[in-house]
């Protein structure tokens, strides 16, 4: 049960709040009424809303119809009656609001001390009646952790977060009501630099971003069972003290001296930052999800002592400090070793590091005000023998349930869905940066764009992106409409480049595809609108050709097929780049508009992103059908974006099919075709190319780096070297989770777990797995906005298929069972046309309507899906299976002479192909004979 996509949110900006629930546990397949109810109690006593038995309630989201009060908990349960006669009621959830329009009785402080110097703001106050119930509505910039009678208030760090603070400011709301104590007690909070008042950006960053003082803004509300309420609120009455925390930074870290014992006290002063920026809080809480454990303790040859946490992580390491006062401890974070010692270079101008100065005293440490990104842990200064249990890994992230989970029987698979996970986990940390270690770590929307897909099958981010787009909106409204590259926009301020820009249009759908709530077009509409208006305002401006030709484009981020080996911009032209997303961006808007009603606006744009098609199909794609530029990235988004006539898809596919073969089935893309490279080989008919670009173990591929040993996604193929060395600092993250992006692809066409445009939020879905021998299982699980979707498949040594599907209650699937003849499917152990389902032969298959259930599908396919090794293959991939390449120089041994150079350039070409050359000389008799050996070794390479 979710408010807002929320379990139980407290003090969030709500809006209109959306209600949300999941039934399961009965052997029932659909909801056929229900009721929700709301009392300010967890009794329901009254209830003061019902909606009474209805036929007419959404799981997906509620719209609650009443007005809401301030600093008010709502209670709500939900009763569902199902088609079999089941009836149950929920459990009673809870939402409460925080001040909504209530004015404010706090006065805004800043300490008077050098700006420079941390503070401590706080007060004491006596309590002489019970307490019943107590909150705390709290911001503190930049950064702030709130005490009371010493102890941490909340579970959550890095408070108020990250945001266009000169546009909006969030503030947090606390449940205090067990903390409190009769008589005396005490409020502190500590408050650090972060993205406000920190070092930020390139080149050095800047300082005081948005502000050059510490500030605070405090009102603790505190009721009593008499019906009475005590008001606490930061004044002029105030106190601040020096903190020990002497220095802050989100790039280079913290110093925290605890011998400092400078107890006097200095006066506060009011600050004019004024409440209209104030809105209740739109970011999760970051929290510690997990603590990992050092796997190693390492003596590098430098002599250097380095933890190894096992996993490129993002948070800090805590650890149990026992030094004697004075005795300083200093942690440095770092990603990799290099030649077996410490290293960092490719942090470029961040520290990030822990500078500790024992006070003396037993007890576990850790930073306040900033973040790390690493694997490695130097550790100078300790001063006993070292031992690992006193070191805890704190992983850090946006509060968000992970919803996926993918299984195969490839462990390097398997290993490849897990770095796509932690680069998310590392990476949505309030703000979905491009990487958290090096001096950047910055909101760099193409890296969100090309990703939220993945990340919205790996977790539900509804409420994150919600956030995220919000800023957006705040930071594009401010621009007429250019999206900035960086969300938050704090040093970078450029902006307006397709496939970054887009990230208005395709966050907002996905977030409405997965979740089936309106709410976040709603939110996010006239962002999407603008950003195309803007597209066309450029368009227009230069001839109106329905082409965006103008201004500065990223383009194919880090593809390999550029210019030049230094040029971060791939080979397809930007100019077809920009033009696809304008069409493709427009088409989105058009959905938006018809999901919200605007059926005049859904007309505009849908005809406009038509005019965009055509305008591309007469400049790109000559009268045959073949796409002008042959680029991987070029063909992949003519197929994704659906820019060709529909008559010449089938030649567009063949030609990236082609351009594959003569790049040695190896993938060239960047960011801009990395994201659809798979999706449109599969979606073409060519799933089994898609399967060798993702099981590719050499570079470029997703598993090279899994081979080179790397645990999240790294920001280049080629990030580290088969050498083991960094290919450079300039721009060289191993957390960079955009090349991710190919999970969706596993969850889609692997695992075959597709939602529906018609039915979204996971209400309908296409179950289409595309079985590939190369692995013999894959399973896959998701706790969808619907309920829980499993999808798995198992192809037997004998050929046999294999499918398990599970179908949560109130959904209902369509099921593609490839290459299957009706009258041999056997489900749930009986054959189908026997059973009481709807199913029907399909040119690629068998076609089954299904409800809620476990269902088990098995049969023969009609095709053959386990494929051998011939002398028909290339004589690359001959040479890629070791079997295949030992049966080979068996029988043709000349050919192991041949210089590798000459294997690169003939290699794309078959054995009997190349038997027609005078030089290669290979009777036919010779090439029968190795097909005899190669028949029963597996195509692996395929």
């Amino acid at each position: 049960m979710k408010t807002n996509r929320i379990v139980n949110p407290l003090g969030f900006e709500l809006g209109k709040p959306h209600l949300s629930y999941v039934a399961c546990e009965t052997p029932a397949a659909k909801q056929i009424a229900a009721r929700i109810e709301v009392s300010l109690n967890a009794q329901f006593e009254p209830v003061f809303f019902d909606t009474g038995r209805s036929e007419e309630i959404n799981s997906l989201a509620y719209e609650i119809p009443f007005p809401l009060e301030p600093r008010t908990r709502y209670y709500w349960r939900v009763t569902v009656w199902a088609d079999n006669g089941d009836v149950a009621t929920s459990e009673a959830a809870w939402f409460e609001t925080a001040k909504l329009q209530e004015r404010w009785e706090a006065d805004w402080v800043a300490p008077k001390m050098d700006n420079n110097i941390h503070p401590v703001i706080g007060a004491e106050f006596v309590l002489s009646k019970e307490v019943k119930s107590a909150r705390a509505y709290i911001c503190g910039l930049g950064l702030y952790e709130m005490e009371l009678n010493g102890k941490k208030v909340g579970e959550e760090y890095l408070s108020p977060h990250f945001n266009a603070y000169d546009k909006w400011l969030q503030y947090q709301t606390y449940d205090i009501t067990e903390m409190l104590r009769p008589g005396a007690n005490s409020v502190d909070v500590l408050l650090g630099n972060g993205l406000y008042k920190g070092r930020f950006g390139f080149n050095g960053g800047e300082s005081d971003i948005y502000g050059d003082r510490f500030a605070l803004l405090c009102e603790i509300v505190i009721t009593h069972p008499d019906g009475t309420a005590t008001l606490i609120r930061s004044d002029e009455t105030w106190r601040a003290k020096m903190s020990r925390i002497v220095e802050s930074g989100l790039y280079d870290g913290e110093f925290y001296d605890a011998t400092l014992a400078d107890d006097a006290l200095y006066g506060v002063e009011k600050i004019d930052i004024g409440y209209e920026r104030l809105h209740a809080r739109k970011s999760l809480p970051v929290i510690i999800h997990e603590i990992l454990n050092p796997i190693e303790v390492i003596i590098t040859p430098s002599g250097e002592t380095v933890l190894d946490m096992g996993q490129n992580m993002v948070g800090w390491v805590q650890f149990l400090n026992r030094a004697p006062k004075g005795a300083e401890i200093l942690l440095q974070y770092g990603e990799l070793l290099q030649d077996g010692n410490f290293y960092r270079d490719n942090l470029r101008s961040a520290k990030a590091e822990f500078r500790y100065v024992s006070g003396g005293e037993e007890g576990w440490v850790r930073p306040h005000f900033t973040f790390y990104g690493f694997r490695y842990v130097k550790v100078i200064g300790w001063t006993e023998a070292l031992d690992p249990k006193d070191f805890n890994g704190c992983v850090l992230y946006s509060d968000m349930e992970q919803t996926g989970n993918i299984e195969t029987s490839d462990p390097l698979v398997n290993r490849l869905f897990l770095n796509a996970l932690w680069g998310q986990k590392g990476n949505f940390l309030d703000v979905p940066t491009d990487c958290p270690q090096r001096d950047e770590r910055m909101g760099w929307t193409g890296d969100a764009q090309v990703f939220a897909g993945t990340a919205s099958f790996n977790m539900d981010t509804y409420a994150f992106f919600a956030k995220y787009g919000y800023d957006l909106w705040q930071e594009q409204a401010a621009w007429d409409g250019r999206v900035p590259y960086v969300v938050p926009d704090a040093t970078v301020h450029e902006g307006g480049s397709s496939a970054w820009g887009d990230a208005a249009t395709v966050i907002p759908w996905t977030a409405y595809l997965h979740s089936g709530d309106p709410a976040i077009l709603e939110q996010q509409f006239e962002s999407m609108k603008t950003w195309v208006d803007y597209i066309k305002r450029i368009d227009d401006a230069s001839g109106a050709r329905r082409l965006w030709s103008e201004g500065f484009h990223f383009g194919d981020w880090l593809a390999l097929d550029g210019v030049g080996p230094s040029s971060p911009i791939g080979g397809t032209e930007t100019a077809f780049i920009s033009s696809a997303y304008y069409c493709y961006s427009s088409m989105l808007v058009a959905k938006a508009a018809k999901v919200l009603g605007k059926a005049a606006l859904a007309d505009f744009y849908e005809e406009l992103s038509n005019d965009v098609k055509a305008a591309i199909q007469a400049e790109y794609f000559t009268p045959n059908g073949r796409l002008a530029l042959d680029t991987q990235t070029a063909l992949v988004v003519a197929l994704f974006m659906d820019l060709s006539p529909e008559k010449d898809r089938a030649k567009i596919a063949n030609a990236l099919k082609v351009r594959l073969k003569k790049d040695h089935n190896h993938l060239k893309t960047g960011f801009v075709g990395t994201p659809y490279l798979c999706r449109a080989l599969s979606k073409s008919g060519y799933p089994d190319l898609a399967y060798t670009l993702l099981l590719n173990k050499d570079y470029p591929s997703w598993l090279y780096a899994v081979t080179m040993g790397a645990t999240t996604i790294w920001e280049r193929w080629n990030s580290v070297l088969p050498d083991g060395k960094i290919s450079g600092t300039d721009m060289n993250s191993l957390n960079h989770y955009a090349y991710g992006s190919i999970v969706e692809w596993m969850y889609r066409f692997m695992a075959g777990i597709n939602p529906v445009e018609s039915k979204p939020g996971f209400k309908h879905v296409r179950l289409s797995p595309q079985p590939d021998f190369r692995l013999q299982y894959v399973k896959a699980s998701l706790e969808s906005a619907a309920g829980l979707y499993e999808s798995g498949w198992e192809l037997s040594e004998a050929g046999k298929l294999s499918f398990r599907f599970v179908i949560p209650f109130d959904a209902t699937a369509t099921v593609e069972l490839p290459d299957a003849k009706l009258e041999n499917v056997r489900v749930n152990g009986m054959p189908l046309q026997h059973m009481a389902i709807s199913a029907e032969q399909d040119v690629k298959g068998v076609l089954a309507e299904l409800t809620s259930g476990t269902w088990k599908f098995a049969y023969i396919p009609e095709v053959e899906y386990i494929k051998y090794c011939s002398s028909q293959m290339t004589l690359i991939d001959l040479l890629r299976i070791g079997e295949a390449k030992k049966a080979l120089f068996d029988v043709l041994p000349h050919l192991e002479q041949f210089p590798q150079d000459m294997i690169s350039n003939l290699g794309t070409n078959s054995l009997r192909d190349l038997s027609t050359k005078a030089f290669m000389k290979i009777p036919a008799e010779a090439l029968d004979a190795l097909d005899i050996k190669l028949k029963s070794i597996k195509n692996l390479a395929d």
